[in-house]
C-alpha cells in the first residue's frame, strides 16, 4: 500500500510540474492567472511581481505533510498546506475542528482569539461594558448578564476597512515625505556651494577694503610729499638769506682789515660802525612736520566697517499636506489629434487662458476685461482690471478663485465671489506670467524695472518663498519684457517657455537647471523656435506652443521631442492650458479663439 501511494504521489508531481507552463490544471486556473495578485506564489510589491517568501520558483507550494505533492487544498485552522491523499490523513484525529480550503482561498477563515475561561471556545464578540473578547458561553454568563455586544466579524470587517483607506492614503502621504527628503538632500549637496559663496563675498569685500585702503595711503603719502617740498623750500630760503647776511659780514671784515693796515686818514676817519646791525640775529625758523596719527578702531567699529554676518537661525514652518492626484493609468498620444471645441472670445489679441474645472474656462487678451465661458461658448461673467489696462495672465487656485498678474499696478490680485483683494505687492520688479503649484503655492515670473533681470518666486499667500535666477551665477532666463509662461510638472519641475531666448528653461523644485530644449526641426515650417503658452498633463508630457510654425511641441519629462500638435488648423498659437482630463485648450492669438484639442488616448 506504501508503494501505491509513493508510486501516485510521483504521479501527480510529474503532471504538474510538466504542465506548471502551460495551463496550471492543478489550481484550476489559466495560465495568465499566474501573474496576477490572487495567485499565492506571487506577492504584488508596486510594478513588480516577487515570488511569495512562502514559496519559492524552485519549490512551488508543496503539501507540508508528506513534503512532495503539490498543495492543492489549506487547513484554515491549522495553517498548514496539503494535497489531496494527505487531507484524510490530516483530519483524522478531529474532522469537525479543521477547516479544509482551496488554496487559492487560504487564510480565508477568520481566526477568532481563544477564550481564557472557556478554553475550547472561540471569542466572537466583544462585550462593550467589559471591553473584553468573549465567547458565546461567557455572554450567557452572570457575570456579562445584560450587557451589550458587538460581533467581532463585523468589527473585522470595519477595521480592515479601514487599514484599506489608511493604507491607501499613507500611499499618497509617502510620495510627499519622499519630496522632502529629496529637498533635504539637494540642500545637502548644495551646502557647501552656498557657503563658498558666503567666502568668495567676503573675499570680494576684503580686496575692496584693500583697495579703499591703499587709495587712502597713497593720497597721504603724496600729501606728505608735498608738504615735505614745502618745508625744504622754507628751510632753503632762509639758509639764503643768512648766508647773504655772512657774505656781507666777510665784506665789511675785509674792508675792516684793509682801513686797519692803511695808513690813510680818510677811510679810518670816516668808517662806521656795523657790528650792532650784525649783533642783531636773524629769527630763527621753526617749521612743524606733519604727524601721522593713526584711528584707533575697535574690534567692533571695524566688524562694522567690514560688515556683518548674520547668525545661523533655524526656524520651523508648518507643512500642510496637499493629496495629489495618483496618476495610475499609463495614457498614449493620438496619431490625429482632434479639435472638440472651439469658443469666440472677441478679446483683442487673445493671450492667456485658465480652466476653472471641466465646464468653465477663464480667458483674456490686450484688453482690461477677463471673461468667464462655459465649454459651449457662453459669456458666463467678465470681470475689469484694477488697472484697466490687459493682465500680464491669469490663473486658477487650488480653490477656484481668479488670479491676475497687473504690470501696470506691479501687483498680483485675487477674485473671489467678485471681490478684488490685492495678495502681492512689487518694487523694481514687474510681475508676469503666473502658476498655481499641486501644494497650492504660487509662481510667479517678473523682470526688472531696467528690463535686464528675470526670475521666478515662489510664494505662498504673500511671503517669499524661494528665488529662481541664476545657474551657476548665469542667469536662466532672459532679462527683457517679452511674455514667459510658466508651469510646474507632475514631478514637480518648474518649465518655463522662454521665447526671447528660444528656448523652454527646466528646473527642478530647489531651482537646479535639468535641461533647456532649443525646438525640434518642423516638416512644414521653417521658422525661428519662439516658444509662447507651456503646460503639462498627467502623463508629465511638457506642451508648449511654437507661435510662428503654428504648431504644438510635445516633450517628455526629460525634454525629449516626442511630437507635434500641427494639424488642427492652429494660427498663431500663444496660450495654453490642461485641464483635468488632459484636454488641451490653446489660445489663438489673432483668431481670437480658443480651442479644445484632445490628444491622448
Amino acid at each position: 500500500m506504501y508503494i501505491m501511494t509513493l508510486i501516485f504521489h510521483r504521479i501527480l508531481i510529474f503532471r504538474h510540474v510538466t504542465t506548471w507552463t502551460l495551463s496550471a490544471p492543478c489550481l484550476g486556473v489559466d495560465s495568465a492567472q499566474l501573474t496576477k495578485s490572487k495567485n499565492p506564489l506571487f506577492t504584488d510589491t508596486g510594478s513588480t511581481k516577487k515570488m511569495d517568501p512562502n514559496y519559492s520558483a524552485q519549490d512551488v507550494a508543496r503539501c507540508d505533510l508528506c513534503k512532495t505533492a503539490l498543495a492543492h487544498n489549506y487547513c484554515d485552522f491549522c495553517h498548514v498546506n496539503l494535497c489531496k491523499p494527505c487531507i484524510g490523513e490530516h483530519i483524522s484525529d478531529d474532522y469537525k475542528k479543521h477547516i479544509i480550503v482551496p488554496i487559492l482561498e487560504r487564510k480565508s477563515t477568520l481566526i477568532y482569539p481563544k477564550c481564557e475561561t472557556h478554553k475550547n471556545k472561540n471569542c466572537k464578540y466583544q462585550c462593550q461594558d467589559c471591553d473584553i473578547f468573549v465567547c458565546s458561553d461567557c455572554a450567557m454568563s452572570k457575570q456579562h448578564k445584560g450587557h451589550e455586544y458587538l460581533k467581532l466579524e463585523e468589527l473585522f470587517a470595519k477595521s480592515k476597512e479601514c487599514i484599506g483607506k489608511d493604507k491607501e492614503e499613507l500611499s499618497r502621504i509617502s510620495p510627499t515625505y519622499e519630496e522632502i527628503a529629496i529637498e533635504l538632500e539637494n540642500q545637502i549637496a548644495n551646502l557647501d556651494g552656498e557657503y563658498e559663496k558666503l567666502t568668495t563675498e567676503m573675499s570680494k569685500q576684503r580686496e575692496e577694503l584693500h583697495r579703499e585702503i591703499d587709495k587712502a595711503i597713497n593720497q597721504m603719502e603724496k600729501e606728505i610729499g608735498e608738504i615735505k617740498v614745502k618745508h625744504h623750500n622754507i628751510l632753503k630760503e632762509h639758509l639764503n638769506e643768512i648766508k647773504q647776511v655772512q657774505s656781507l659780514m666777510q665784506n665789511t671784515l675785509d674792508s675792516m682789515n684793509e682801513i686797519e693796515e692803511s695808513n690813510e686818514v680818510s677811510p679810518a676817519i670816516h668808517y662806521s660802525s656795523k657790528v650792532e646791525e650784525f649783533r642783531k640775529l636773524p629769527p630763527k625758523v621753526n617749521v612743524s612736520k606733519p604727524k601721522f596719527i593713526p584711528k584707533q578702531v575697535t574690534r567692533e567699529e571695524f566688524s562694522n566697517l567690514i560688515g556683518k554676518l548674520t547668525p545661523l537661525s533655524t526656524t520651523f514652518e508648518e507643512r500642510v499636506f496637499t493629496a495629489k492626484k495618483l496618476n495610475t493609468s499609463v495614457r498614449e498620444l493620438l496619431d490625429e489629434p482632434e479639435v472638440l471645441n472651439t469658443i469666440e472670445t472677441r478679446h483683442v489679441n487673445l493671450r492667456n487662458v485658465a480652466c476653472l474645472n471641466e465646464e468653465q474656462i477663464w480667458t483674456s487678451g490686450l484688453t482690461a476685461d477677463i471673461k468667464c465661458f462655459n465649454i459651449q461658448g457662453v459669456l458666463h461673467k467678465a470681470i475689469l482690471t484694477k488697472s484697466r489696462e490687459g493682465p500680464s495672465d491669469i490663473a486658477v487656485d487650488i480653490n477656484g478663485a481668479l488670479l491676475y498678474s497687473d504690470w501696470k499696478t506691479k501687483r498680483v490680485y485675487k477674485v473671489t465671489d467678485d471681490q478684488t483683494e490685492e495678495i502681492i505687492r512689487l518694487q523694481g520688479w514687474i510681475p508676469g506670467n503666473l502658476c498655481v503649484t499641486s501644494s497650492g503655492e504660487l509662481l510667479v515670473i517678473m523682470r526688472s524695472e531696467d528690463e535686464t533681470q528675470s526670475k521666478v518666486v515662489r510664494y505662498s499667500a504673500s511671503t517669499i518663498k524661494q528665488t529662481i535666477q541664476f545657474d551657476n551665477g548665469q542667469p536662466l532666463y532672459s532679462g527683457n519684457k517679452k511674455i514667459k509662461y510658466i508651469t510646474e510638472n507632475r514631478n514637480l519641475d518648474i518649465c518655463v517657455a522662454d521665447s526671447e531666448a528660444s528656448a523652454v528653461v527646466v528646473v527642478n523644485q530647489v531651482g537646479q537647471l535639468r535641461f533647456r530644449y532649443a525646438g525640434h526641426p518642423s516638416p512644414t515650417e521653417n521658422n525661428p523656435f519662439k516658444p509662447f503658452g507651456i503646460a503639462t498633463d498627467s502623463q508629465s508630457h511638457i506642451l508648449t506652443s511654437d507661435f510662428h510654425n503654428h504648431c504644438i511641441h510635445i516633450l517628455n519629462a526629460d525634454g525629449q521631442f516626442l511630437r507635434y500638435i500641427e494639424n488642427c488648423d492652429l494660427k498663431d498659437p500663444h496660450g495654453l492650458n490642461v485641464d483635468s482630463n488632459d484636454n488641451l485648450f490653446v489660445c489663438e492669438y489673432s483668431k481670437v479663439i480658443i480651442k479644445k484639442i484632445k490628444y491622448l488616448k
